[in-house]
């Protein structure tokens, strides 16, 4: 997994609520265990006609955003069915961070688990960052996880909290499996000693 300490760049300005996971990655997507290809039918039916041209209007398609690696979203992001292919869309279009007011329990915990940042937001706090996103590709926003700040392009700076564990988990690149190697010789050790203590084992 990737290391998220800071990152800079375009925010997609996202204002829906109550955006699923079926939004973001229809059912019919769902039939790989691949991470890699799913950037490309992220949010499918809200960026492409039925014949697979893209809709001019939805902000990804647009030139500002292409290169979005933030989402500004409405509240509730994340909702519906529990799938990690979600997650894995975002991050193979690009996407490390999305803030919002709320998000589904489940999505929120797969972020983490993936490499993403989510980050909840007051709606005060929610509307300044939409309407900086709006500005475009000159606007670009700063997530600093270890100082746990969002700062618009224009020096507005705001505070977040995350919880400590996976931040550290987050900043180090480790997911589940990082996260037991990094025990990897406490690991050994108690084999060792199982095997001489229980050669039958």
């Amino acid at each position: 997994m990737d290391k998220f300490t800071t990152l800079t760049g375009i925010a997609a300005p996202m204002p829906l609520v109550n955006i699923d996971t079926d939004m973001i990655i229809p059912k019919q997507f769902l039939k790989t265990i691949q991470r890699s290809g799913l950037g490309k039918n992220l949010f499918d039916e809200m960026r492409y006609t039925q014949d697979g041209q893209e809709i001019p209007d939805f902000v990804l398609n647009q030139p500002a955003y292409r290169s979005a690696e933030i989402i500004i979203a409405g509240d509730n992001f994340g909702c519906g069915s529990s799938r990690e292919h979600a997650p894995w869309a975002l991050l193979d279009f690009g996407i490390r961070c999305v803030i919002s007011t709320s998000f589904a329990d489940i999505f929120y915990n797969n972020c983490f688990k993936n490499g993403i940042l989510p980050i909840v937001m007051p709606q005060e706090v929610v509307d300044v960052l939409m309407a900086d996103a709006r500005k475009g590709a000159n606007a670009r926003m700063t997530v600093d996880l270890a100082a746990q700040t969002v700062t618009t392009s224009d020096g507005q700076s705001f505070g977040f909290e995350v919880d400590s564990h996976r931040k550290h988990c987050l900043m180090n690149g480790l997911d589940d499996i990082g996260l037991t190697l990094e025990k990897a010789a406490a690991i050994d050790s108690f084999e060792a000693k199982a095997a001489t203590l229980r050669p039958w084992a």
